[in-house]
């Protein structure tokens, strides 16, 4: 519970900072909040005059959601995610990814897997 407490801090701490950047006089357009149940269920949503929109839904065993706002430099973000027993799992198009593993590196862990030590 405790890390979808965080996963939930760090969505709207970068709407608030988006806001502050976009517009200071935003104001919400539609808010849902289902406090969590006696099973630990719960769900909420917002949409601001500015754009952003968030949402998640969780329980007890993790929460997806997902947060949307237009970038200072104009460009459409949009940020899903997974929180779960795998831990923080953000996924969107402006995250960066690692480059793709060299064929050489490939062919050594492809040997090695092959050829196991004896030790």
């Amino acid at each position: 519970m405790f890390k979808l407490t965080i996963c939930l801090i760090a969505v709207v701490l970068v709407a608030y900072v988006q806001a502050d950047n976009i517009d200071k006089d935003a104001t919400i357009l539609s808010e849902k909040n289902d406090p969590a149940d006696a099973e630990g269920n719960y769900a909420y949503s917002f949409d601001t005059s500015n754009g952003i929109q968030a949402q998640e839904a969780g329980n007890a065993n993790g929460a997806t959601g997902s947060a949307s706002w237009t970038s200072p430099e104009g460009e459409n973000i949009v940020l899903t995610y997974i929180a779960d027993e795998n831990g923080f799992q953000p996924s969107g198009a402006h995250l960066p990814v690692s480059p793709p593993i060299p064929d050489a590196i490939l062919r050594a862990l492809e040997y090695n897997a092959a050829h196991p030590s004896n030790e």
